[in-house]
């Protein structure tokens, strides 16, 4: 997106996102009659964390402790790898489509092939141990080593640069879970 399409459609979201805040609570969900809607934080965020906007339709889902404990693993990994904000939102969107920031160990008949971990990284592929892959340090830093091996990983699209990692076979997945990630390392990053 070209610098004077992206500074239009963010001045047209703040200006949204203003006479949400304005109008107020009431206003911005008077129009809602779903039964079954989920509330959706409205977030603003800057070029560094979502550089290419978001693609596609956005899923989220409700965090609970364990999965808030692995946001900030990823995240201090990421910077103890000397990795920035974005990095972290790759990794994180990566994580929330593998295992939904589940440390899976094992799942029997239901495991696909060997993969564990946030990553869902498979020891008979080269990622580690189990012991290694179901250590979210070890797994983020692991796909974090992956990341930096990608040439232009930071100009991509996030969905690219994650499945030049992962080969997955979905790979247009990890798209869906950008706005929640970037929510999540601008919420934990400086923390």
């Amino acid at each position: 997106m070209n610098t004077i399409l992206r500074k239009s459609v963010l001045g047209i979201a703040g200006l949204a996102f203003t006479g949400g805040v304005f109008a107020g609570p009431v206003a911005a969900h008077a129009a809602d009659t779903t039964a079954n809607a989920k509330p959706v934080t409205a977030t603003v965020q800057s070029d560094k964390l979502i550089p290419h906007g978001v693609q596609g339709n956005q899923s989220r889902i409700e965090l609970n402790d364990e999965q808030t404990t692995n946001v900030k693993a990823i995240i201090a990994a990421t910077k103890k790898a000397g990795m920035d904000e974005r990095a972290a939102v790759v990794s994180i969107a990566t994580a929330l489509q593998e295992s939904k920031l589940e440390n899976l160990g094992h799942l029997g008949d239901r495991n696909d092939h060997d993969s564990q971990g946030l990553f869902q990284q498979r020891p008979s592929s080269g990622w580690g141990t189990v012991e290694q892959i179901t250590d979210p340090e070890y797994s983020t830093t692991a796909f974090l080593k992956g990341l930096k091996q990608v040439d232009g990983w930071q100009d991509m699209p996030l969905t690219k640069a994650a499945q030049t990692v992962q080969v997955s076979a979905y790979p247009d997945h990890y798209a869906q879970w950008e706005q929640q990630a970037a929510d999540l390392v601008a919420e934990h990053w400086n923390k």
